[in-house]
């Protein structure tokens, strides 16, 4: 442990002088503003048609059940529409506005929406060169011939890459709502949110829909986000760990994400696509109710899908970096 802890302050030291963490935060600061803005014309254009909030909603539900009508809509889609028709209309009937324009809800929101891609090359920015760098530069001779065994330092790079994922996510929600919230306010952190919907093919089943706040909310979503974002960091590892080259390895790990983000939009007749991990990141979809992108998913076989794939990643890193000869 003495000498364990040094190696993760020098690995936390090093991620940080590599100035990555800077850019992922000069990223956030100029797409937030951007997403910030867009929301604020809808809302004014939203403001100048509609009386209220529920004149608005009643309006989304009518479009929708229009659109249920089209022969050029597929099927597929029409599900998605059967089923976000019931629970804005559950929200309704509840008399709660499940677009309300707040900091909070607008942090909620985005953070929902970026868990399938943008928090992946996020952490990406961070993970794809742990190993692979140090081959690159040469210092990886260095750090082996120390008398300290490899699994330790495997570990330690582990560990502060734990540490910058858990920064990535709570850094993203802290700026999402200071900016947001200077155009819609601070407030909403007791705004209800309902949870529990089940759904059954294109019927919504709402016996075990119960309202939360949206602070608690937001914890369980950041906390789906974070083990979503720390299984792509292991496998990002992983990868560093097998390929040498700092390029090919950033450019196999996005080449999955992007290529699983797709997959995840066109697998519904495809059901052995569950089993790939990237269709399994969009934890945040079960939380609010929204279809699974395969008939029969649950949060809890996505939770047990990206364990596997993380355990597995951890098994091939560790067996890899302890046996084989990565001097030459």
């Amino acid at each position: 442990m003495d000498r364990l802890l040094p190696l993760i302050q020098n690995e936390t030291l090093k991620i940080w002088k590599k100035k990555r963490f800077y850019v992922v935060i000069l990223v956030l600061l100029v797409l937030i503003p951007i997403f910030t803005y867009a929301q604020m014309k809808i809302s004014e254009n939203n403001a100048k048609n509609f009386k209220d909030w529920r004149n608005q909603l009643v309006q989304q539900i009518n479009d929708m059940q229009n659109a249920l009508s089209s022969d050029r809509i597929p099927e597929e889609w029409k599900r998605f529409r059967r089923i976000a028709v019931q629970q804005l209309q559950y929200y309704l009937d509840q008399n709660v506005n499940p677009n309300s324009p707040d900091g909070v809800t607008f942090t909620r929101s985005f953070m929902a929406s970026s868990v399938t891609l943008f928090y992946p090359l996020l952490v990406l920015a961070i993970a794809s060169d742990l190993v692979s760098g140090e081959r690159s530069t040469g210092t990886i001779k260095m750090l082996l011939t120390r008398p300290v065994r490899r699994w330790k330092i495997l570990f330690s790079k582990l560990v502060a890459l734990t540490l910058y994922v858990s920064l990535i996510v709570l850094t993203s929600g802290i700026l999402c709502y200071l900016i947001s919230g200077a155009l819609f306010g601070y407030g909403g952190w007791n705004m209800p949110i309902f949870t529990g919907f089940v759904i059954n093919g294109a019927t919504v089943d709402n016996t075990y829909v119960h309202a939360v706040p949206q602070w608690l909310y937001m914890l369980m979503q950041s906390g789906l986000i974070w083990f979503s974002s720390m299984t792509v960091a292991i496998l990002a590892l992983m990868v560093s760990v097998l390929v040498r080259s700092t390029a090919a390895s950033i450019v196999t790990m996005m080449a999955a994400v992007i290529a699983g983000t797709i997959l995840s939009s066109m697998s519904s007749s495809w059901e052995s696509a569950k089993y790939v991990f990237a269709v399994n990141l969009q934890l945040t979809d079960y939380l609010r109710g929204s279809p699974p992108p395969i008939e029969g998913m649950t949060l809890t076989f996505s939770l047990l899908t990206l364990a596997v794939w993380a355990i597995g990643a951890l098994i091939v890193s560790f067996r890899v970096f302890t046996k084989q000869d990565i001097l030459n």
